[in-house]
């Protein structure tokens, strides 16, 4: 994985060693709510490395493996004596206790997985103002058979005798549950336990601090030099559009390319608030059939993405070379499209993380090699709760900040199968009657996104005593807090009745409308 380096100058307070733990960066998520700094790094870090580091402390992520299998990933055992805090979480409690000489074994009728409630034996430093009874999610299928040495039992469940310990002495302290879930109710308590109290971090990582560092840092790495930021009128590349005007000013060109596949009044409305309302110098590139050309025959989502990510970048050389030079490309890249186009497996041999790809982001996986820009992300280590928050201090109006995320090549992959001019009006306009509701409605603050897929099937209809053939339209509307992961929001059925109907009858060639009700896992947000 790559180094602290890459997350600017500030060296981390708090370092997640990753396990494989789909939770591991919301573990560095949680930190960070505490304005404490988090980075997540590979678990075969050298306790040299870390030392060189200096955190005020270390968290061991949980993982998939068990700590007594052959190929299991083991961190290095000279940590436990840096006199650095060490929180273990699941797999990481269980590798503390078998490297410091416990036992881990099977847990033959004791595994545990889901809501428990703690019972708590020792109230102080972690799990001090943690209610005895308070819900814990359990996730683990091996327990603790005997503690190392000068450890002690803080709490306890029905099934699990060891729920959390410590060595009160060496500050090490491990936990059978995942605290950083929002199932458990006191884990917040725990972090801020751990992070204030036990490591005596200070509550530097704030909004204002983040804006100072990064505008300091794009100074230093961009000079004198123009940058050439792709406008698309999301959040994240809104946030980034001023944060690079507060930092270079002038330098900054941005360019919305119109490649035809974004919502309905979106280029208007786009051109009209930055250029006109903020002064942001906004090129308008007209490019639509030329990306909808691109695409005719194609139906693989994987090679859409790729084939509009290549496209902007040739339209960026081509516009460039009229408007600039430019040296610099900037990107809204977030630390949640970085994972996701990396993959989230460990190699356990390596310490690396398993190029498996879920999809390729527009931002990440869609970049040709013979890439002619050096690339600006500052907002590369950012979640998106982080980027509204930051757009905000920036002096972002709400309209911006609060808009529901959309995917860089946009509705070419709402659209499953060939992409078409004629879908693409179909699409957009059963996209803006699902917004219009839902807003309508006074939801749409309250669900992360809210959108409309086309597939690539026809069923029939009536209409009018009249026989249809017709498309079917999937309303896809989600909960999240950062993407990450992602629950089906429950409509009540008179809006989803409303939309339904508007959308059938003022839709040319859609009969039908379907909802999407899977959970990220195991799906994704988007269907492509």
């Amino acid at each position: 994985m790559s180094s602290v380096q890459s997350e600017g100058q500030r060296k981390p307070a708090i370092v997640i060693l990753d396990f494989g733990s789909q939770y591991s960066e919301l573990i560095a998520r949680r930190v960070r709510e505490t304005e404490v700094f988090s980075v997540v790094l590979g678990y075969s870090t050298s306790a040299e490395e870390l030392s060189a580091l200096a955190p005020r402390g270390i968290i061991l992520s949980g993982g998939p493996n068990s700590v007594y299998a052959d190929e299991a990933p083991l961190c290095d055992p000279a940590i436990w004596d840096l006199g650095i805090p060490v929180l273990g979480v699941c797999y990481g409690m269980q590798l503390m206790v078998q490297q410091l000489g416990g036992q881990v074994v099977a847990a033959s009728g004791r595994a545990e997985y889901g809501k428990a409630p703690l019972l708590v034996d020792d109230p102080t430093d972690l799990l001090t103002n943690v209610d005895t009874g308070s819900t814990m999610w359990m996730s683990h299928g091996d327990s603790v058979e005997a503690l190392p040495k000068g450890f002690v039992r803080l709490a306890h469940t029905a099934n699990t005798p060891e729920a959390a310990i410590a060595n009160h002495n060496r500050h090490l302290y491990g936990v059978q549950f995942h605290p950083e879930v929002v199932h458990s109710t006191c884990g917040m308590a725990m972090i801020r336990n751990f992070v204030y109290h036990i490591c005596e971090c200070e509550p530097d990582w704030t909004t204002d601090a983040f804006i100072d560092e990064a505008v300091n840092h794009v100074r230093e790495q961009v000079g004198s030099k123009r940058v050439l930021l792709a406008l698309s009128g999301g959040v994240d590349s809104s946030t980034l559009a001023f944060l690079l005007k507060k930092a270079i000013g002038d330098q900054l060109t941005c360019m919305f390319i119109d490649q035809g596949f974004m919502r309905k009044g979106e280029p208007e409305f786009l051109m009209d608030f930055f250029d006109r309302k903020f002064n942001i110098n906004v090129e308008y590139i007209s490019a639509r059939e030329r990306f909808v050309k691109k695409l005719d025959g194609i139906t693989d989502p994987e090679a859409k993405r790729k084939i509009i990510g290549t496209e902007f970048i040739r339209v960026f050389e081509e516009e460039s070379r009229r408007l600039g030079p430019f040296d610099y490309l900037a990107q809204g890249t977030l630390y949640p499209d970085v994972i996701e186009s990396a993959g989230t497996n460990v190699d356990p041999k390596t310490g690396e993380r398993v190029a498996v790809k879920i999809k390729s982001h527009h931002n990440v996986g869609g970049l040709p090699k013979d890439l002619q820009f050096k690339l600006v992300e500052p907002l590369r280590k950012l979640f998106k709760d982080e980027v509204r928050k930051v757009g905000r201090s920036l002096g972002l109006p709400e309209e911006i900040v609060r808009r529901h995320p959309f995917p860089g090549p946009g509705l070419a992959i709402r659209i499953l199968g060939e992409v078409t001019e004629e879908k693409l009006d179909c699409l957009r306009d059963a996209d803006l009657i699902v917004r219009e509701e839902v807003s309508a409605a006074g939801l749409y603050h309250d669900i992360w996104q809210a959108f409309a897929v086309l597939l690539p099937v026809r069923s029939v209809g009536v209409m009018g005593d009249k026989r249809t053939y017709a498309w079917p339209i999937v309303l896809r509307c989600v909960s999240s807090e950062d993407g990450m992961t992602a629950d089906w929001s429950r409509l009540p059925y008179d809006l989803m009745e409303t939309i339904s109907n508007r959308i059938v009858n003022e839709v040319k060639g859609v009969n039908r409308v379907v909802m999407d009700i899977t959970s990220k896992p195991p799906g994704t947000i988007e269907w492509e």
